[in-house]
């Protein structure tokens, strides 16, 4: 095993030597879809960091990624959640995905006004992260979350916080 971890490091050493750091961050923190996403964003008011974010936490930037739930496309949106904000859209065509993801997000922040409550509301859902409010154990406020009960939604903001870090500096707004 100690070989493997030593070939593993020097290849990866060799390949930032050849390729630099900002073709690894390429990698880890893709910058695609931006004309799309500039447009959503100024349409609904979104900082653009955010929204790279959330497309890189959901799925990575693969306008076909289906989840095991039903949610589709780079913004992992629900068909259910499309037809709620009455939007007739197809989820796998980016402009659209990211167009009824961005509103979507956009109405949870005005609901919750709070980014990181809104967030949590669109990987668990509004009536989890509304329950979870009225709280004492899991909100002392009634508008923000001290504490999150579902462990994927915990990682969901963990994974957020830290792509939004990035896209901030590389990102401008």
């Amino acid at each position: 095993m100690k070989w493997f971890f030593a070939i593993f490091l020097t290849f990866s050493l060799i390949f930032l030597t050849i390729f630099g750091v900002d073709c690894f961050y390429g990698i880890v923190f893709p910058v695609k879809f931006e004309a799309e996403i500039s447009a959503a964003s100024q349409e609904f008011g979104v900082e653009k960091a955010v929204i790279f974010s959330v497309i890189n936490v959901e799925s990575h930037f693969n306008p076909e990624a289906v989840s095991s739930k039903g949610a589709v496309g780079l913004m992992q949106v629900m068909p259910t959640t499309a037809q709620t904000l009455q939007e007739q859209a197809d989820l796998k065509d980016p402009k659209e995905n990211i167009f009824v993801g961005t509103k979507y997000l956009a109405k949870l922040v005005s609901r919750f006004e709070n980014l990181e409550t809104a967030l949590c509301a669109y990987n668990a859902g509004p009536t989890n992260v509304s329950k979870w409010l009225q709280n004492k154990d899991y909100s002392e406020d009634g508008k923000t979350l001290k504490k999150i009960p579902f462990e994927e939604t915990r990682n969901y903001i963990q994974k957020f916080r830290k792509n939004l870090k990035y896209y901030q500096t590389r990102i401008k707004k």
